[in-house]
């Protein structure tokens, strides 16, 4: 995922102008229906917006979108359900900030969907969602989502999602987002606790690698996480007509666990930065004991090199040189000399 999304194709252009931003994730565009009431429930695929029905007032609308990167089925989307010019920019723009907007006839909500494949990599989706008075409009970047359970309560009619409005529906779509951000820490969590590992034992240049790249994971998921807080915040206290009292009790129960997955992203991030400090110190640390050895070995040398230095002048007229045990005793002087100064080294706890 990019830091920041080339925005340079809208430049001079008027408020409202359509221009899909971001990745192409979906080769075509898919649109799911489900049409429900406390009694039946109706699900079918369609493949152009104008086959949609307007909403019954008996009956609760879910249209999932996937693929936003076909301007003009946004623009029929914005005709039939009267969506502002500048809401289907923001659905467009697929780099947008986690918020929350009232439209007065409508909400509009964007989130970030995060999800994790078996490479452990983390896959960034944004999912905006409209709420009108009896139906609900989700548009994703790609089909793949996490909200395959919501579609197995509705089928099965078990649960209150069928008997309460849209509202509720809301609430369990942005549940289940919320809830696959728990899967995604908490492998996270798992590739830092062994990373810590591995830095403790045998810390090497592929785990710096690995510690810059949960750094950089870290960083999208709180750019991902951080403002939903108080966007869901908002939604909770919100006075929209849509919204029951009931259903606002849901919403406060999704703001504290946005408000704990952000802590867990404080927690893990600060686990990454003390992970960077071990391996720094280990390095450092393996780097001293190389150091202090070599110094050992050239301390215990340097007399022992003068004394050789000595012995090795050619002069002609040298006391020594004329003994018979004068070799042996030099070197016997020479090993003196090593032996106490190993034993110097050992008191100070040097060695």
């Amino acid at each position: 995922m990019k830091l920041v999304q080339k925005r340079s194709k809208k430049t001079g252009l008027s408020p409202g102008t359509l221009i899909h931003i971001g990745e192409k994730k979906a080769e075509t565009t898919t649109i799911a229906l489900f049409n429900y009431s406390s009694q039946q429930c109706d699900e079918r695929v369609v493949t152009t917006p104008n086959e949609l029905q307007p909403p019954l007032d008996e009956t609760v609308t879910w249209v999932n979108v996937g693929g936003v990167h076909k301007v003009d089925m946004l623009e029929v989307f914005g005709k039939q359900f009267g969506l502002h010019p500048l809401l289907l920019e923001d659905i467009a723009n697929t780099d947008q900030r986690p918020k929350l907007d009232d439209y007065e006839t409508y909400l509009f909500l964007v989130m970030k969907m995060l999800t994790m494949t078996e490479r452990g990599d983390i896959l960034f989706e944004q999912v905006s969602f409209v709420l009108g008075r009896n139906y609900v409009l989700s548009f994703q970047e790609d089909a793949t989502d996490v909200f395959q359970p919501v579609r197995d309560r509705l089928r099965g009619g078990k649960g209150r999602l069928r008997q309460n409005g849209s509202d509720y529906l809301l609430y369990s779509l942005v549940d289940a987002v919320v809830d696959q951000y728990f899967s995604v820490l908490e492998a996270l969590g798992e590739k830092i606790e062994l990373l810590q590992e591995r830095v403790m034992a045998d810390p090497k240049p592929d785990t710096l690698h690995d510690i810059h790249a949960l750094k950089r994971q870290l960083l999208f998921v709180r750019r991902a996480v951080w403002p939903l807080r108080e966007a869901i915040n908002s939604l909770s206290r919100s006075d929209c007509p849509y919204l029951r009292e009931p259903t606002t009790l849901f919403f406060r129960d999704v703001y504290d666990h946005v408000v704990q997955i952000v802590d867990t992203i404080e927690t893990l991030r600060e686990m990454v930065s003390a992970s960077l400090d071990i391996y720094l110190s280990s390095v450092s640390y393996r780097l001293n004991a190389v150091m202090r050895i070599l110094t050992v070995i050239t301390t215990i040398f340097m007399p022992l090199s003068f004394i050789a230095g000595i012995y090795g002048m050619n002069f002609d007229h040298m006391p020594e040189l004329k003994w018979e045990w004068g070799y042996p005793i030099v070197l016997g002087v020479m090993g003196m000399v090593a032996a106490g100064m190993l034993i110097g080294f050992r008191k100070r706890k040097w060695l």
